[in-house]
């Protein structure tokens, strides 16, 4: 079988992509993943993980200005929004080489680009922007019996509140603020929101959550979604 050959391909090295690659490996089939940016996916890089890790800081700054609360004493609490945003982006960081190692213990073949699919088994990839990882393919075409697409999610955007990075963001800005906003408008209160609303409100920030659907936490059972709606420090409007 030629480089460029394999049993099975997956564009995208999300959670789905880079599990699906791992165990198609070890069932013997010749695997590649194709990724154009970051091992992990969004999940890993600019979603699940790095955002818990901002909520930890968020909670345990939380902690700090209710020690008392605990029979415990903490003067002078503070922040450093840097340091808060870089400890989380060191997270991704450790767990995006975490899943390069699997790729090279389990002999997945890492291809990095952007992947498109030209014809039944057939994959172009373009070059990328990111940086390759060390023993990654690159553009060309390839071919394999199988290809699987698991390219993951993207920011929605809304007619007229298109992102432009400073005042108007998606979830990438909002991952790496240089600093903390004073006031913050949050449209959606699904789980992304709601984290989020949490975290800059934690930090001082006055946030209001808009929502369209009769309830917060639309996808969610009634009586959770009633628990953060409840009055408190952050304020909760609808359309």
């Amino acid at each position: 079988m030629a480089d460029n050959d394999f049993d099975i391909i997956i564009i995208g090295s999300g959670p789905g992509g880079y599990v699906t690659a791992i165990r198609a490996a070890q069932l013997g089939f010749k695997t590649a993943i194709v990724e154009r940016d970051y091992l992990g996916g969004i999940c890993l890089n600019w979603g699940c993980i790095p955002t818990k890790a901002l909520l930890r800081s968020a909670e345990i700054f939380h902690y700090l200005q209710h020690a008392k609360d605990y029979g415990l004493s903490a003067e002078k609490v503070a922040f450093d929004a840097a340091a808060v945003v870089q400890r989380s982006r060191a997270v991704s960081k450790r767990l995006n080489d975490g899943v390069g190692f699997l790729m090279k213990k389990n002999k997945v073949i890492v291809i990095w680009g952007e992947g498109n699919i030209e014809a039944p088994g057939k994959v172009s990839v373009k070059a990328s922007k990111s940086p390759p990882p060390k023993g990654a393919l690159g553009a060309g075409a390839y071919q394999a019996k199988h290809v699987i697409i698991a390219t993951g999610a993207r920011p929605r955007v809304l007619p007229g509140l298109e992102p432009d990075k400073k005042l108007i963001w998606t979830y990438f800005e909002a991952m790496v603020p240089d600093r903390m906003p004073r006031s913050l408008l949050v449209i959606g209160s699904g789980a992304i929101g709601v984290e989020f609303a949490s975290f800059y409100r934690s930090f001082g920030a006055e946030v209001t959550v808009v929502e369209v659907l009769p309830q917060i936490l639309p996808v969610e059972d009634a009586e959770i979604a009633a628990l953060p709606a409840r009055p408190s420090k952050s304020r909760a409007s609808k359309f």
